[in-house]
């Protein structure tokens, strides 16, 4: 799992973030001003900070945030001027939107806010429909509006031309105000102030039913308790666009929103408010209902939600628990009280609770929160260093102190800025750049001038640690969150050095303390001395405080005052120049603490919802400083150089040992040359014949082993038909594959050896237990993989495999595999599987291995083997990681209009079920669809999908005249039936020789293939977005396969697959199925220069392209499989396009120009297979395209990569008696169960550069 963060705010209000994988809080150095709260999620972190405006810290990402502003320009045709803007008066307008309701004229775009910046000038939009229009980008109509065409007919009477222009959030990884103008609904210069502070924030609504990616929520609570909520925000526009205030019953201190339709807020006279009607089409919720106080006695003054618990905190720092929420009852059942007595508590991933303790003001975590026990189990303290204790704790007698200096860095503003007040006179401005005397000249002073005071030396002055006030005052936490608009700002210098100020309430013998009044400029009574004392071993550290004020309460009497900054000697500041004392944004002085070096800091927020934290996996945050300071001296006791010296030490006296006992016994003969052993068990079978059902059997393997090690086996069927005993064996060496097919019926698996693949009618055996069917598959994986001689990690020009329910598959080629003219058959291949479960897999042959899983997540291959259920001898022991992944399943709820009731779920006795799956054929309810295999888990509760092809309406159905027909997201007077899906989310969690790479999400990938002697610095990486975005890994090598960073590569519209072949040739195929080729990619420049569109084969529509050596393949959505005509260095755009065949779902081509492909309805012995894996045949130089198909294992299978296998084999020379074989071989019509169509040639237009 990759990192995340957990944010905080203190009582200075200092920002900080603690990472899962790290073990300091890191200040958010970039904070500029004293925050009161933070709300985070995974891509930002919303914030109030003391001048009560919204602040947004965007993290940083290789994908840029981009947001597209497009406009139309209108012309109408007239007979003497043409085409022109000269539009008749009930047209619209010249520029308008799509719609042609709305003026939107070029110059009428401005920025939202100086966050965001123009990518470049406004351009015309050349593509229209996947395919290039004339030069101007016109398309023409009869009138306005009706169906646009790119071609002028001689009645196109109206034509318009789509303008684009790009603009780029700039602001990452810093906290950017929210400008007025984009907190009201009217323009920046006519903005006013905000109408009304804000005081409370809370983030959520990633996980809204079928939202947009990147879609949020964000609600907040101001000083008059009124609720509003900010629409508008999304992956493209993180800032929003207005805010909407909501009706309340009341007046409302604070509120929490959770990751999916949770929102409950507090009111002030205790009772707690919950939204409901939160969804898809209305994210704000449409009512309120009152639910009561935990305690009668005491209101609530804290709420938090998640996805299914609420938590509460009432005004006695009671902890409390909501029981009975979900999505269909938000206000739950009842309250439980818990453990423990806080002052604020967070809701974060997973429902993983955070706390504030109201005794010691530290995090706490809350312990064994899982999903079937959301209550947790107890309270942990997380007791992790702040960055700058570990830098006091380094700290030695050679630091700035000792070099004459009591504080290092400079003093900054209340808002640490360095922006002095604007009653800074000039020459104030020039004092505070003043240096600090030495320790002698300061001694030398301060001995001239009080008579009060002994004499130092420098020896005395020496690395004093000097101790200043802390901050007692009872208001300390309420004037962190008060209004500081009266507050003077303060000057920005050097501090004074030396003298120290006795603790509030701790004066010396016969000395008074300083006074605080905060915000008053009045001296105390009776001026207090300042003692110079050196630094003692205990001293705490120094705390920000204001020197300026201090100086302010000294007479000029004491003949000190010239040594305070920023005023003359003997002069006094006036009151608009001073601040408080107890003010809790004072100076940051020196190293910037606020702390002393044993104490813990006190937090006023913190913020889980960005924080995700795996519940099998503990976190290193609870182990105290003291425990890992001493481990870590303990472990630096030792050297590495002296561990290795030991180890072999160890080594060399256990091989002296063996020598010395196995010399007495060289003259004995091995007793026994040949090893035998059995395992036996009980299972069912899937037996042959008709009647197809289970059958009990015996199930046994003989493995044996011979004198030089090479091992084989046997297996055996043992069953009974018509009352006599017969059995099956099948050889362990002639087995191909082991596939686990686990259902919520049995936990069984299928045996695959070379004639059973041709037949597409495997063995298939039931086990009791699905622990039983995996410890069979181990044992049988094992003893595969031994009668071949195969062991360890793949190499690195494995041919890799994913199968429908995403396990994987890997086979190692042999030379012969791509031998002309006779290559080993495709169904001979020997398949072995690999932890962990993927969607897309890609390689090449330098061993660099990508995937990607069901929920966009990429991985990366770490180079180990085994994980899942392969444990022991068959899996390596390192480099094997936990794996997540998150599916949808869908089922279709489907209606009948009749005339009487309208749509309704009573249909023809012809009809396919009310509710089914997508062929209606199947019959799929929510309550017997279960997750596709028992390793599952539901995560979510069932939902209307939203984004289905075609479209749907605002609730989510479809129509057709008929089922099954083409379906569209309107109703018509045709149309007679309609559908609508559903999907529910399950999660599964496995283990595999897999590494996340985060940040972000990818739907397709592509690697560079090279030849088997080949090299590369950089290994070429190109992916796609699940947003669609065209993305370029950099620093990616054999060493570090996960590579650095992204680079993005600007397109005009989403792509959906990217295949890079030899020399850099680049491809790439569009959401509306156009296709593009990358102009001038080369290593020097990765990501190219410019696209080149290529139009598809006529009226189809691409989604997969993969490029090889000099071949380029595409398929289309109706499955046909198509060949690039006229490819060549001169001219790598091509020129048509060739029909190849049908029924294909992938194709991959190979750095040899191998075909290999996914195929569907091949005919097998007993019925057609999907999801088979084809290899082309006959593919030469001078024959690309190859001449028939060869077929392998499947069905189930749906992904294949070759991409890594360039093993040549060496050509064979046919011999003159097998001419006649040859030639009778030549004559036999070749092997191509698939039904191909005629081949089809699509000449290629001009090639236009977008």
């Amino acid at each position: 799992m990759p990192s995340s963060l957990l944010w905080a705010v203190d009582v200075y209000g200092r920002v900080y973030s603690l990472s899962t994988a790290g073990q300091q809080w890191d200040q958010c150095r970039d904070a500029h001003l004293e925050f009161k709260r933070v709300a985070a999620v995974r891509q930002c972190c919303w914030g109030i900070a003391c001048d009560h405006n919204i602040y947004l810290n965007v993290h940083a990402s290789d994908l840029p945030i981009r947001y597209q502003e497009e406009t139309f320009e209108n012309q109408r045709w007239n007979p003497v001027d043409g085409f022109s803007d000269r539009l008749l008066p009930s047209d619209r307008w010249q520029w308008s939107d799509v719609t042609g309701l709305q003026h939107q004229p070029l110059e009428g775009f401005q920025l939202p806010s100086a966050n965001w910046e123009w990518e470049a000038d406004w351009y015309v939009d050349e593509n229209f429909g996947g395919e290039p229009t004339d030069k101007g980008g016109w398309t023409y109509a009869i009138d306005f509006p009706a169906t646009y065409t790119k071609d002028k007919k001689w009645n196109s009477c109206v034509r318009r031309r789509r303008w684009i222009r790009y603009r780029r959030y700039k602001a990452r990884d810093s906290w950017a105000k929210l400008p007025v103008c984009i907190l009201s609904q009217i323009p920046c210069e006519q903005a006013g102030p905000l109408p009304d502070p804000f005081n409370d924030i809370s983030c959520g609504g990633w996980e809204v039913s079928d939202e947009p990616a990147g879609r949020l929520s964000l609600w907040a609570v101001s000083l008059q308790g009124k609720v509003w909520f900010r629409d508008g925000i999304c992956h493209n526009n993180p800032e929003g666009s207005m805010w909407e205030e909501l009706n309340i019953p009341g007046e409302v201190v604070q509120i929490s929103c959770g990751p999916v339709d949770l929102v409950w807020a507090v009111l002030w006279e205790g009772q707690l408010l919950v939204r409901e009607g939160i969804g898809r089409d209305c994210p704000k919720g449409n009512s309120w209902v009152v639910v009561d106080s935990p305690s009668p006695e005491v209101g609530a003054i804290h709420v938090a939600v998640g996805v299914n618990v609420v938590w509460a905190i009432t005004k006695d720092n009671k902890v409390w628990f909501r029981r009975g929420v979900n999505s269909h009852n938000p206000c739950g059942s009842g309250w439980i009280g818990m453990v423990g007595e806080m002052v604020m508590i967070n809701v974060g991933l997973n429902d993983q609770v955070w706390a504030i303790s109201c005794e010691d003001r530290a995090v706490y975590f809350r312990q064994g929160v899982t999903s079937s026990e959301l209550s947790g189990k107890a309270w942990k303290a997380v007791s992790v260093p702040r960055d700058s204790d570990r830098s006091n704790s380094s700290a030695s007698t050679g630091s700035m102190h000792s070099a004459g200096c009591f504080f290092g860095g400079e003093v900054r503003l209340q808002s640490q800025t360095s922006v002095l007040s604007d009653v800074d006179s000039d020459t104030e401005r020039n004092s505070v750049g003043g240096l600090l005397p030495d320790p002698e000249s300061l001694a030398a002073a301060v001995s001239t001038s009080s008579g009060t005071m002994a004499t130092s030396s420098a020896a005395e002055l020496d690395m004093p640690k000097p101790r200043i006030p802390k901050v007692t005052s009872d208001s300390f936490i309420s004037e962190l969150v008060s209004d500081r608009e009266g507050q003077v700002g303060r000057r920005d210098g050097p501090p004074t050095s030396g003298p120290s100020i006795p603790e509030e309430g701790e004066p010396p013998a016969g000395e008074e303390s300083i006074g605080e009044q905060a915000g008053d400029s009045k001296v105390a009574t009776g001026p207090p001395t300042l003692v110079l004392s050196p630094s003692q071993p205990g001293d705490p550290q120094w705390s920000n405080v204001d020197l300026e004020e201090a100086q302010t309460h000294l007479s000029p009497e004491d003949g000190l005052t010239h040594l305070a900054v920023g005023g003359p000697p003997g002069g006094t500041e006036t009151g608009a120049d001073t601040c408080s004392l107890s003010s809790v944004a004072t100076y940051h002085l020196g190293l910037e603490e606020l702390y002393g070096p044993d104490e813990h800091p006190l937090w006023a927020w913190v913020s889980g919802g960005a924080c995700a934290v795996d519940s099998h996996s503990p976190l290193s945050w609870f182990n105290s400083v003291g425990t890992n300071s001493s481990a870590q001296s303990m472990s630096l006791s030792i050297t590495p150089a002296q561990s290795a010296a030991w180890k072999k030490q160890i080594f060399e006296q256990l091989s002296e040992r063996s020598k010395r006992e196995m010399d007495n016994f060289k003259h004995y003969e091995q007793a026994i040359e040949q090893s035998v052993w059995v395992k036996k068990g009980s299972m069912q079978w899937w037996r042959d014949w008709k009647p197809h059902k289970w059958t009990d059997i015996r199930f046994a393997l003989e493995q044996f082993s011979g004198a030089e090690g090479n091992k084989d086996g046997i297996l055996f069927i043992y069953y009974t038909f018509n009352e006599e005993k017969k059995y099956l064996h099948a050889f362990v060496n002639e087995v191909t594959v082991l596939v686990p097919v686990l259902n919520e019926a049995k936990n069984t698996f299928a045996i695959y050896t070379a004639e059973r693949t041709k037949q597409r009618w495997p063995i298939r055996l039931a086990a009791a237990t699905e622990l039983e069917m995996h410890d069979w598959l181990a044992l049988l994986s094992v003893s595969c993989c031994d009668s071949r001689g195969i062991h360890g990690p793949p190499s690195k020009q494995a041919i890799w495999s994913v199968t429908c329910k995403g396990d994987i598959f890997v086979s190692e080629p042999t030379p012969e595999l791509e031998a002309s003219p006779y290559p080993m058959p495709c169904d001979q291949m020997f398949w072995r599987q690999v932890g962990g479960h993927l969607r897309i897999i890609e390689c090449n042959s330098q061993g660099v291995v990508w995937g990607i899983g069901y929920d966009h997540t990429a991985w990366v291959y770490t180079g180990g083997y085994g994980g899942g259920f392969f444990q022991g001898l068959s899996s390596s022991t390192d480099n094997i990681h936990t794996q997540t992944d998150v599916r949808s399943v869908y089922i279709y709820e489907n209606q009948r209009w009749n005339p009487v009731t309208g749509y309704t779920n009573k249909g023809l006795p012809t009809d396919r079920y009310m509710w089914s799956d997508a062929s209606g054929l199947h019959e799929c309810t929510k309550a017997n669809t279960k997750p596709p295999s028992p390793h599952w888990t539901w995560v979510s509760e069932w939902a209307i999908d939203y984004s289905v092809s075609g479209g749907t309406d605002r609730e989510g159905w479809q129509y057709a005249a008929d089922f099954p027909a083409s379906y569209h997201g309107h109703k018509t007077l045709k149309d007679f039936v309609r559908r609508r899906r559903w999907a529910r989310k399950c999660k599964l969690a496995t283990t595999g020789p897999w590494l996340e790479v985060p940040p972000i999400p990818l739907s397709d990938i592509t690697i560079l293939p090279c030849g088997a002697r080949g090299t590369l610095e950089q290994v070429p990486l190109w992916a796609i977005s699940n947003k669609g975005d065209v993305l370029c890994r950099l620093g990616v090598t054999p060493q570090t396969p996960a590579g650095s960073s992204w680079l993005h590569v600007g397109t005009d519209q989403p792509f959906k697959s990217v295949s890079i072949g030899a020399v850099h040739q680049v491809w790439a195929i569009a959401r509306d199925g156009s296709t593009f080729y990358r102009g001038s990619v080369s290593a020097q420049n990765p990501a190219g220069d410019c696209w080149f569109h290529i139009p598809p084969p006529a009226k189809q529509k691409l989604k997969q392209v993969s490029v090889g050596r000099t071949s380029v393949y595409a398929v289309d959505e109706n499955g046909n499989l198509w060949y690039r005509h006229g490819v060549t260095p001169s001219y790598p755009q091509g020129s048509s396009w060739e029909h190849i065949s049908n029924n294909v779902r992938k194709v991959s081509v190979g750095p040899l120009d191998q075909v290999w492909i996914i195929a569907d309805k091949v005919q097998g012995s007993h019925s057609l297979s999907c999801g088979t894996v084809c290899r082309r045949l006959g593919v030469q130089p001078m024959e690309p395209k190859g001449q028939s198909w060869d077929y392998g294992i499947g069905g189930g299978w749906d992904h294949i990569t070759v991409r890594a296998n360039a093993t040549e084999a060496p050509r064979i020379s046919m011999a003159a008696p097998h001419e006649g074989l040859a030639q009778q071989q030549s004559q036999t019509p070749p092997r191509s169960p698939l039904p191909t169509q005629p081949q089809d040639s699509q000449s290629n237009g001009n090639v236009v550069g977008c």
